[in-house]
């Protein structure tokens, strides 16, 4: 299982720097910038909904979970190797 973190494409897409979501959002520049190189071991709540609110997305376009157990099992049915 894995969690895949979107920030960098976010901030990409929105051409936004990692100052402006620290002034946007009132985190620390070593809470982004971790995030920002997915280097987090971990998230809080309130840091999510910060996130979430300034950049107009939601936890979903954030963070993405994938499952590599089901998507092996996936393509292994359909005949497909990898």
């Amino acid at each position: 299982m894995m969690i895949i973190n979107h920030l960098s494409e976010i901030l990409g897409r929105k051409r936004l720097s990692q100052r402006d979501v620290v002034r946007g959002t009132g985190l620390a520049i070593n809470t982004i910038a971790a995030l920002y190189r997915d280097e987090s071991k971990r998230v809080d709540l309130e840091t999510m909904d910060k996130l979430c609110r300034f950049l107009g997305v939601t936890v979903g376009e954030l963070f993405e979970y994938r499952d590599e157990e089901i998507e092996e099992i996936d393509i292994t049915e359909r005949g497909e190797t990898q």
